[in-house]
């Protein structure tokens, strides 16, 4: 009876440990990109905390798909005259599709709280591990709504859901349960989240991350 004890104890153990462990964090960076410009000022940008809830639609139609989006866009200017940096920091979406039923595909976007933290010069050192604080509360924007006609699919469409003017050399905008859809749009969606920095010169670099499946 010990002995069966002690297997039943290890395979609970075991089970247990599986369940921990399957568990997927989202935390951290997901992915950068730099680019040297111009000037030779290195721009650098990146995505953070990533998170895309899929839910199921609540008007109940099988050509709705529906989610909530959090995250964090951040960059960082090094180099000569980074202080006096100028640009437009926009965030969006690659957003694929098998194919519709004949009708245009409509993607629908609304964020509730935005939050922008921009560094000047006189803060010192931008963080290389996104741990801006400062974050400006009540948020910078209250709002922003997107609405787009993707056409007929099959295809790949671009949307840029939001986009702000930045200076100097750093700093980071977040997301908090920006709620987003796609109607008309036969089959799964594929979404892939994209962060840009965009310089007043034109200098542009774009970072993309893993596509998320809202079946």
């Amino acid at each position: 009876m010990k002995a069966i004890s002690r297997v039943l104890i290890a395979m609970v153990a075991s089970i247990a440990a599986l369940f921990v462990s399957t568990g997927t964090s989202h935390a951290g960076l997901d992915n950068e990109l730099s680019l040297v410009d111009g000037q030779g000022r290195t721009l650098t940008i990146q995505q953070w905390d990533t998170f895309l809830n899929g839910v199921f639609p609540l008007d109940r139609n099988r050509l709705t798909r529906e989610w909530f989006h959090s995250g964090k866009a951040s960059y960082i200017v090094a180099g000569e005259d980074a202080d006096e940096f100028e640009g437009t920091l926009e965030l969006g979406y690659q957003v694929g599709f098998p194919w519709s039923l004949g009708v245009g595909i409509n993607f629908s976007y609304t964020t509730p709280n935005i939050a922008f933290d921009g560094f000047e010069g006189d803060f010192g050192p931008i963080p290389l591990d996104g741990g801006f604080s400062g974050i400006v509360t009540p948020p910078l924007f209250p709002g922003v709504s997107i609405s787009a006609d993707l056409g007929n699919g099959p295809g790949i469409q671009e949307v840029a859901t939001f986009s702000v003017d930045v200076e100097g050399p750093g700093g980071s905008v977040a997301v908090s349960n920006a709620h987003g859809t796609v109607t008309g749009a036969a089959g799964g969606v594929l979404l892939r989240p994209f962060a840009r920095l965009v310089s007043s010169t034109g200098d542009s670099v774009t970072t993309y991350g893993e596509p998320w499946n809202m079946n």
